[in-house]
């Protein structure tokens, strides 16, 4: 009986080494401060780059926050209501795509990126239609790329944390990925990652690794692409770009499954590959290995709950420990961490939220998954 418990721990606990390695060695390394570069003023050709699939509720405090300090290119993707006319009324360049949406978010970037690059932009920087920007994001983008920086990705966190108990723990998971674990990567001198908003190119990483991903996720599908070609994404701590996160189970929901899918199919597709890559001496491939083989937060804390059971149990109480560490550096990166802390109460309805999301997230995992637009939380009811 022993001897299959500890089996039993051991096959429980194997999953979860990918995200505590991660979590360990990149919450330790964020808790020092990051490394401030001095600002280099620059005229750099900057282009800013939105891609609006029927976005016009939100698209002027977007763009409003943005101001005029560089050429804004909106890409209206499959549009059905005034998304165009808002974006070219307030000055905007407007790129009208329509396709069968097959290519998602991708298709629509690499429309975009193409046409900025035609007009002269040295480098083009992604905005989603439902964020706004801090004042100093041109400027500080421009001056990383002025500094030598191919591509970047500045802070995107929550616009709207307080909106519920539910989006303030959503708050939290997101600036654990999108915070606490480039700030790491960055101490490290590693690539920190590519979120979908927020992040830039130059011209020239754009025409060395073209933006052809065209999965689900086809941010982390394309920084992959960028690492393996020996391009590194520097992290811009001191510039934000806020996000709205879902405010309902149903988009919540969509979104957590596309995330979560999207990460499946491209582990197994790529994980071969990229081991491959690492044991041929390529070692700045063993993060986005060791990132790409983790497995969500909440599913390797059930791992650990359930090996604490087992003979394993002293492993599983330092895997919870490691978890309890990261969660609480990454509360203290934001403005309140005890509400923050307050809002893991949440934790067991988050949970049974997830078991319940499972079809759809294994749905998203398929080959075939089509890429699904989040609902807006001013979007009408369906």
């Amino acid at each position: 009986m022993h001897l299959a418990l500890t089996i039993l721990g051991i096959a429980l606990l194997v999953p979860t080494v990918p995200l505590l390695t991660e979590l360990f060695i990149l919450t330790l390394a964020a808790v020092f401060p990051p490394r401030k570069s001095a600002a280099v003023a620059s005229d750099l050709r900057l282009a800013v780059l939105i891609p609006a699939h029927n976005e016009e509720k939100l698209l002027s405090a977007c763009l409003c926050s943005l101001g005029k300090s560089a050429p804004i290119f909106v890409v209206a993707h499959n549009c059905t209501d005034s998304t165009a006319a808002l974006a070219s009324a307030a000055g905007a360049t407007v790129l009208e795509l329509n396709d069968d949406g097959s290519g998602g978010k991708g298709a629509a970037l690499h429309h975009g990126f193409a046409h900025a690059l035609a007009s002269g932009a040295q480098a083009v920087l992604v905005i989603d239609a439902d964020s706004t920007v801090s004042l100093n994001l041109i400027y500080t983008v421009r001056s990383a790329f002025a500094s030598g920086a191919s591509a970047v990705q500045t802070r995107y966190v929550a616009a709207n944390p307080e909106a519920s108990a539910g989006t303030r723990l959503q708050a939290l998971a997101m600036r654990g990925i999108n915070v606490l674990r480039p700030r790491g990567r960055a101490r490290f001198g590693l690539s920190c990652g590519i979120f979908g908003n927020g992040f830039a190119l130059s011209a020239d990483t754009l025409t060395r690794v073209p933006y052809l991903a065209d999965s689900i996720v086809e941010d982390l599908e394309y920084h992959i692409a960028l690492v393996r070609s020996g391009i590194r994404v520097d992290f811009l701590d001191d510039t934000t770009v806020f996000g709205q996160l879902p405010d309902n189970n149903a988009a919540a929901g969509t979104q957590r499954a596309r995330w979560e899918g999207g990460r499946a199919l491209l582990r197994r597709r790529l994980s071969p590959q990229l081991f491959g890559e690492v044991l041929r001496g390529r070692l700045l491939l063993l993060e986005p290995l060791i990132d790409l083989l983790s497995l969500p937060l909440a599913t390797v804390a059930v791992l650990l709950l359930l090996a604490s059971l087992t003979p394993m149990r002293a492993y599983a109480s330092l895997g919870l420990a490691i978890m309890a560490l990261y969660i609480l550096v990454t509360a203290l990166l934001g403005q309140d961490p005890l509400l923050d802390l307050t809002a893991l109460l949440l934790s067991p309805l988050y949970l049974a939220f997830k078991i319940a999301n499972f079809g759809r997230t294994r749905r998203a995992a398929r080959g075939d998954a089509a890429w699904v637009r989040t609902e807006r939380n001013d979007d009408p009811p369906q």
